[in-house]
């Protein structure tokens, strides 16, 4: 299964009994997550955020299954994300590390 969004291919792998329109939908989806975090997406995004737009998928899909269908909830689980991140590289004296500030 291979759907074409703008200039980006998408490809996914299935096995024979699996549906074919649940995996267009999933590509779908991922996509929409990827406009919503990006704004409109292109490739020079997922080629310089790569780790950002897997852990989209990884937010998004679990073990080959679906595991969130709710574009705000797993957005919302980025966003948090993204939070913890921007803390962890904030910059702390010693004092503070140490708790004596």
């Amino acid at each position: 299964v291979s759907p074409r969004y703008a200039s980006l291919y998408f490809c996914c792998a299935i096995e024979g009994q699996d549906n074919e329109l649940i995996t267009l939908e999933l590509i779908h989806r991922y996509v929409e997550l990827l406009d919503k975090y990006f704004g409109s997406v292109c490739e020079l995004d997922i080629i310089f955020n790569f780790e950002k737009a897997y852990f989209i998928l990884d937010e998004f899909v679990m073990g080959g299954e679906i595991q969130d269908t709710s574009k705000k909830s797993v957005l919302k689980a980025i966003e948090q994300a993204d939070l913890l991140q921007e803390e962890d590289e904030s910059p702390r004296s010693v004092l503070e590390e140490m708790g004596l500030a």
